[in-house]
């Protein structure tokens, strides 16, 4: 996996947290869930790359 790749993952997992925060804050329930399933998005991402890493050697 490059490292943009690598970065671009992190930043949607951080954009994710942030979503889920501010929703716990304002007791958002759609905003809380929308930042956990861009979480989720991000690390499936992340793993299908190290995936495809680990074939392409």
């Amino acid at each position: 996996m490059g490292a943009m790749d690598d970065a671009k993952h992190n930043t949607e997992k951080l954009v994710g947290k942030a979503k889920e925060k501010l929703g716990d804050a304002t007791d958002n329930e759609k905003l809380q869930a929308e930042g956990k399933l861009d979480q989720v998005k991000a690390d499936a991402k992340k793993v299908g790359d190290d995936v495809k890493d680990a074939f392409d050697k």
